[in-house]
């Protein structure tokens, strides 16, 4: 390998480790509610609020990322985004009330929407075009590499140290990844689009509207169903505390090979990997909803395992997809598509939890799954990558087609 592509390996790599950080960041107090609610004398419901917000600010924030380009380079960008969430988190460690938590996580929230409007952009700024797939699996596979471990590594420091180290913790793992990025990061002047262009553009687009459509339908039934997901996996008969924690590591695992096989057929077959993994997702939920836990042990590390490919593989091919349609609009696109994929997080659990409160963990899922059926019937009856071709032949309209 030449020193060109090392440094491209190596920046890339960095990015993934930003990645792991900003997820591990702003899931971190799901884990923890127990003790921070404890602590300030909450309850945890209240303390989800911290999870919620940073959710809801994250995805107005994005839709700053194009100004902000204007004025800043994208290495600074990133490495000031990096240092704000470590503030944040050092804050949230420090905070002797709820108020000023979340105070705390609003801030990190701010940086968090701007990162994921610009990160995915810039690993495909890196590298050439037809190897965006690749970069760009690499980098969002920090939030499969969260999913993993980073939450629950998070979660045992807080055991056995306390929730405030915890977020300490995650404030130097901040800073270490901005120092990182400093030292293996070229610079970049990504152009933005003119002042007072790019948005209302994008949403003149069908191919895009579509895109953003599938991503928030994703993303909702997602986060509806595995919020829930511990509980559901509880009533499996014969199962224990240690089992719990094995399965929901099976799931974060299967993230693994939902990044590996993005990175192998996302440039050549996207369309075909999003369809496949939407159809994966319906089902495995569905299945879970109406059997519900009394599947078994076996069946249920089974459906887990394909949901948690099929997830890795949609968030990763719908990134991918807005980066090869986007053209010269790459910035806007990928700062309306964060904003949309933050969004329906919070949607997706609210959703889940009034199922939940209606017809248990088993309809979280099956309603779950039928959110899901409208991004298939999208995709089928739209002709989306014949859309998505005749746009780019038509603008140019390829990954890395605003590159100076």
């Amino acid at each position: 390998m030449d020193h060109s592509a090392l440094r491209i390996g190596c920046a890339l790599c960095v990015l993934c480790i930003a990645s792991f950080t900003m997820v591990t960041s702003e899931f971190a107090p799901i884990g923890l509610l127990s003790q921070i609610a404890g602590d300030l004398g909450r309850a945890p419901s209240t303390i989800g609020l911290t999870v919620t917000v940073y959710a809801w600010i994250g995805a107005a924030s994005g839709l700053l990322s194009n100004w902000l380009n204007r004025w800043i380079g994208r290495k600074a960008l990133l490495l000031a985004l990096m240092l704000i969430l470590a503030l944040s988190n050092g804050l949230a460690a420090l905070s002797p009330e709820f108020s000023l938590l979340l105070a705390a996580r609003i801030v990190g929230a701010l940086a968090h929407g701007v990162f994921w409007a610009i990160v995915a952009a810039t690993a495909a700024h890196l590298v050439p075009v037809q190897r965006v797939g690749v970069a760009t699996s690499i980098v969002l596979g920090g939030i499969t590499i969260a999913t993993v471990m980073g939450v629950p590594l998070v979660n045992l420091v807080g055991q056995y140290v306390g929730w405030r180290t915890a977020f300490a913790c995650l404030a130097l793992m901040c800073a270490v990844s901005a120092a990182a990025m400093m030292l293996v990061l070229p610079s970049m002047t990504i152009p933005s689009l003119a002042k007072g262009v790019g948005f209302g553009a994008i949403l003149r687009r069908k191919d895009l509207l579509s895109t953003y459509f599938i991503t928030g339908l994703t993303a909702a039934a997602h986060f509806g169903a595995y919020t829930f997901v511990e509980p559901f996996i509880g009533q499996v008969p014969g199962i224990t505390s240690y089992m719990i924690a094995v399965l929901l590591f099976a799931f974060g695992a299967a993230g693994f090979l939902g990044n590996l096989l993005s990175a192998l057929f996302i440039d050549r077959h996207l369309r075909a990997l999003i369809l496949l993994a939407l159809v994966t997702m319906t089902l495995v939920l569905a299945v879970l909803g109406i059997h519900g836990p009394l599947l078994g042990v076996v069946p249920v590390v089974v459906l887990l395992v394909a949901w948690g490919v099929a997830i890795s593989a949609l968030f990763t091919g719908l990134q991918t997809w807005v980066l090869r349609i986007a053209g010269s609009h790459t910035l806007p696109a990928t700062a309306i598509h964060t904003a949309v994929l933050n969004s329906a997080i919070g949607v997706g659990v609210i959703i889940g939890a009034q199922a939940l409160k209606v017809a248990g963990v088993e309809g979280a899922m099956l309603v779950a799954s039928a959110v899901v059926v409208p991004a298939i019937v999208l995709m089928v009856v739209t002709g989306f990558r014949a859309r998505g071709n005749r746009h780019s032949s038509a603008h140019g309209g390829v990954p890395g087609a605003d590159r100076p």
